[in-house]
């Protein structure tokens, strides 16, 4: 349940499912995979038509144009995800990098949003647009607590695709190969560990998988309706308090 609200909100699943774990104990890394899948899951069954027609109408200008940019985005993040990885920029799932990224994040909201309601809105992807939110992807991946949705609708956003509708769209669109490519590249670092699959409670883990899928879908269809007409400034509010608590009260 925590990971199909979280995943796809600009309020960070990897620290929700950090503060689960105080209280309700480690899953396994296959099972957080399992979860995480099944909340992209409901976005591809979310986007399918807007999928299907990019796919089949390629040959179009606007379509191709728009692959493109995702194309772009998406190598940005698998190259800067495997440059990260081999620097060691990572931080550690601890609470204190989680709440100071929860806080960082609730200020850029405020600040994204008082630029965004200067400008006329705008529905183009602009190059310039897929880039940062290429960055915006590996920026997510290295500090937990940032939420990839978060980075890539505000990253869009500043760079001039003001439609909070559009950047959520693109954000959840290019989020579908990056989060099966991410789970992907877990499983297969998991091929030497044939004991974790041994000792994988699986019933739980297909319950898990299913109930992500489900509240993620519900999520997902509040939030685009939600953004139609209210600014993102209550999520900027929530994650300042929960960093603000998790400081205060969580060791």
């Amino acid at each position: 349940i925590i990971e199909g609200i979280t995943e796809s909100l600009p309020i960070s699943s990897t620290g929700r499912l950090l503060i689960a774990e105080h209280w309700l104990g480690h899953r396994s890394d296959l099972f957080n995979i399992a979860i995480q899948s099944g909340a992209i899951l409901a976005v591809v069954l979310i986007y399918w038509r807007r999928l299907w027609d990019l796919l089949t109408g390629i040959n179009k200008p606007e379509n191709l144009d728009y692959v493109l940019k995702l194309a772009l985005a998406f190598g940005i993040t698998v190259v800067g995800g495997l440059v990260a990885k081999k620097l060691g920029l990572e931080l550690p799932d601890t609470v204190a990098p989680v709440a100071w990224a929860l806080i960082v994040g609730g200020l850029v909201i405020f600040a994204v949003e008082w630029r965004a309601s200067s400008w006329s809105e705008s529905v183009r992807v602009t190059w310039a647009v897929a880039v940062a939110v290429g960055l915006a992807q590996v920026v997510a991946a290295v500090f937990p607590g940032t939420s990839r949705s978060a980075a890539t609708i505000f990253a869009a956003m500043l760079l001039g695709l003001t439609s909070r509708a559009a950047a959520a769209d693109f954000a959840f669109i290019l989020g579908i190969p990056t989060m099966f490519a991410a789970s992907a590249y877990e499983l297969l670092k998991m091929r030497g560990n044939p004991q974790a699959f041994a000792n994988e409670a699986w019933g739980d883990l297909a319950v898990g998988f299913v109930v992500s899928a489900i509240v993620a879908f519900i999520a997902v269809k509040w939030l685009l309706r939600y953004i139609q007409t209210h600014k993102f400034t209550a999520f900027a509010w929530y994650r300042i308090a929960l960093g603000a608590g998790l400081l205060i009260f969580v060791p």
